[in-house]
């Protein structure tokens, strides 16, 4: 038997060859669909290859070969369809890279130039730091020397599309084959390795990211992005009709309304007055004028870009108090010689669930925490287990520190509370009466208001005055994943597994804007701090974040980079950075102004990252999720991208088929040098994790034993 297949193989060498190449994987899918004629003629090709798979150089093939092979793959790319035009361009970057590679390998220095010359500029806007590390190199010997150009010949180019736009290409470099598509077919065999997903199959999912996770095989170790592994892994590629240079962002604050400026500068001196600042402490006024002067001229948003109300006497009383924590706060400026700063997290954990929590919101006011279940109520307590009353309630109510808000008919997947802030003292008093204190007229700055999202496809509004339904919200044909409140109240954004992300006002019970593009469902959203922007996420084939523009209605920005479904974003408050997570346990820090990929951060163990906060100078981040652990992560880059196995504590819960939690054997994972410190819990996931405005971290979770 031995005998047979050795004879066998050695009377069909070429087969051998292509069969144990590094393109295996492509014949094997071309013979799967039966695409005999490109599999014979990519079996033909390689002939002309090394032991390695790459092409064996030959003058009589000439140098124009490659430049013809890609001129005529982007002229068909303008006539594909727009649906398969997005993914399908991504193809021509490693085309580019190797087809010039190979030119420089072969000894057509000069050519090689002038090819690199004329194609760079399609590249160079999404690709900077690689075209401007190639463009010295023109002689074999460079090729040796130079780290970019090994990286890629050393590795596969990573790539996922679906199915159909790949037999799309593949069917016309087949109808092609002596115009350039056995070149072009070549380089997919030598160097790419082409992931296809069913697109369609994928989008049909409705899966809730913050509970469902697919194993993608069982070792728990970082995860190969497209592209070169570990390389520049994600991207800034903008939508199909946007223009082919990033759009500029203003990134900066919202100006303050004139009117609501000077009524802040005149409290905060009536404050600097009545009580003046202690020893070695700013005063108020320059506290908040240090501000104004930190913050950019020329990189803000319009007024008009988010139309707001006009100010009110409760915009005041929070601007002021704002100014007054952010002097008082405890500040974290990060790792100090290699010590991570001296952060501790309150935790508040929620028992007799059974398993039934889907989400937790904290208040702003540190006041009320708000739970959505799976049996369609909002359960809201009061942290201080003070008495939730109503001015609605009967003579007979028996108050108590939590109260039931039920209106959905299905299970509640996301909350979220009104801005609000917590006033650090008690009512000021304006005058004395027989020696009684009359409190000033101070408005109160605590959530009046709570919206959340259910599977019964709406969105309801709550007044916690009266502890009632004010609004019931329809638009949305599917489960609504994520619904959250602007940074100014008024507005609020949702998510949906219908594929859209949708603005509303509270006023309004239509939506205003409608953000359509993503491939699968938008499984979460967040706000720029300014509230100019918004940003999506997607998980299932998609698993890609998008940042639009509220007063354009289209994508400004497109991050590819996740390997599993997104379960959670955050923007610091500097407008500067989002941070993005996934069911792998990444997470993923984003610079908008470039749109590139700062760096990844591991730590967690699979089941899903479900809640990020920045502190209030944007240096650190805090994450909590299904392994049961709140950790603390350092965003600065830094030069040690790597990472160590260990064992922790923490809920050691894994995802089962199912759905749900499930107790299991916890795995070793890898951490990377980024995190500060972690925070496990015996056998509670952790559903949120906030910053309050004074930088103490306050967390949620529900005990499942």
């Amino acid at each position: 038997m031995a005998n047979s297949n050795g004879s066998r193989a050695k009377a069909n060498p070429s087969n051998d060859t292509v069969a144990n190449s590094r393109g295996g994987q492509v014949l094997e899918y071309l013979s799967k669909k039966g695409y005999s004629r490109t599999e014979a003629m990519l079996r033909k090709e390689s002939q002309n290859t090394d032991p390695e798979g790459r092409p064996i150089p030959s003058n009589r093939e000439g140098s124009q070969k490659y430049k013809i092979a890609l001129d005529l793959t982007i002229s068909w790319l303008d006539t594909v369809l727009d649906v398969y035009k997005p993914e399908l361009k991504r193809l021509l970057w490693p085309l580019f890279v190797y087809s010039f590679l190979e030119l420089v390998n072969e000894h057509f220095g000069q050519d090689s130039q002038h090819f690199f010359a004329n194609y760079r500029g399609l590249f160079e806007a999404e690709h900077e730091d690689d075209v401007r590390a190639l463009a010295p190199v023109s002689l074999p010997e460079h090729v040796k020397e130079d780290s970019v150009a090994q990286l890629y010949l050393k590795n596969k180019y990573r790539l996922t599309i679906s199915q159909l736009a790949f037999v799309a290409i593949l069917q016309f470099l087949e109808s092609k084959e002596a115009q350039g598509g056995a070149t072009i077919i070549t380089l997919f065999n030598t160097y790419l390795d082409i992931r296809t997903v069913d697109r369609a199959a994928a989008g049909n999912e409705r899966s809730l990211a913050r509970l469902l996770s697919k194993q993608n095989g069982d070792a728990d170790v970082p995860a190969e992005d497209e592209g070169i592994p570990g390389h520049h892994p994600g991207s800034a590629n903008l939508d199909r009709n946007a223009p082919s240079v990033l759009s500029k962002l203003s990134l900066g604050p919202m100006p303050m309304e004139p009117d609501l400026m000077e009524d802040v500068k005149a409290e905060l001196q009536d404050h600097d007055i009545t009580h003046p600042p202690t020893n070695g402490q700013s005063s108020l006024i320059d506290e908040f004028e240090q501000r104004i002067k930190r913050e950019p001229i020329d990189d803000v948003p319009s007024r008009e870009t988010l139309p707001l109300p006009p100010s009110t006497a409760r915009d005041v009383a929070m601007e002021v108090q704002r100014i007054k924590e952010n002097r008082d706060r405890f500040r974290i400026t990060g790792r100090t010689g290699g010590v991570g700063p001296g952060i501790s997290v309150t935790m508040f954990t929620f028992h007799n669930t059974f398993d039934s929590v889907n989400c937790i919101e904290f208040a702003g006011d540190n006041n009320l925490v708000a739970v959505g279940t799976s049996e369609s109520y909002i359960r809201v307590w009061a942290l201080d287990n003070s008495p939730l009353t109503s001015p609605t309630d009967p003579a007979d109510f028996q108050p108590s520190s939590s109260r039931r808000l039920i209106g959905h008919s299905g299970p509640v997947y996301a909350l979220s509370l009104a801005p609000s802030i917590a006033t650090s003292s008690p009512p000021q008093t304006n005058g004395h009466t027989n020696g009684t204190s009359i409190p000033s007229a101070t408005p109160e700055t605590r959530s009046r208001y709570l919206l959340s999202s259910s599977a019964d496809c709406t969105i309801r509004l709550w007044s916690l005055d009266t502890w009632s339904n004010l609004v019931v919200y329809k638009s949305h044909s599917a489960p609504v994943w994520d619904v959250r409140f602007s940074p100014f109240g008024h507005y609020f954004l949702s998510s949906s597994a219908d594929r859209t992300a949708r603005l509303w006002s509270t006023p309004h019970i239509a939506p205003l804007r409608l953000f359509v593009g993503h491939d699968s469902d938008t499984e979460c959203v967040a706000w720029h701090p300014n509230g100019a922007y918004v940003f999506t996420a997607s998980g299932g084939a998609d698993r890609t974040v998008r940042m639009w523009s509220i007063q354009q209605g289209g994508a400004v920005r497109l991050f590819t980079g996740h390997t599993g479904n997104i379960t959670s974003l955050a923007c610091a408050g500097t407008g500067k950075l989002l941070a993005s997570a996934d069911d792998r346990g990444e997470i993923l820090l984003w610079d908008l102004a470039t749109g590139r990929l700062v760096k990844r951060m591991r730590g967690h163990a699979r089941g899903g990252i479900w809640s990020l906060d920045w502190s209030v100078e944007s240096s650190v981040l805090v994450s909590g999720g299904a392994d049961g652990t709140v950790r603390v992560w350092d965003v600065a880059p830094n030069k040690d991208a790597g990472g160590k196995v260990i064992s922790e504590g923490g809920a050691g819960t894994k995802v089962d088929a199912a759905g749900g939690v499930a107790k299991g054997k916890k795995k070793d994972v890898v951490v990377s040098a980024d995190q500060i410190s972690a925070f496990p819990t015996k056998k509670s996931p952790v559903y949120k994790v906030r910053f309050t405005e004074m930088n103490l971290v306050v967390a949620g979770g529900a005990y499942l034993p």
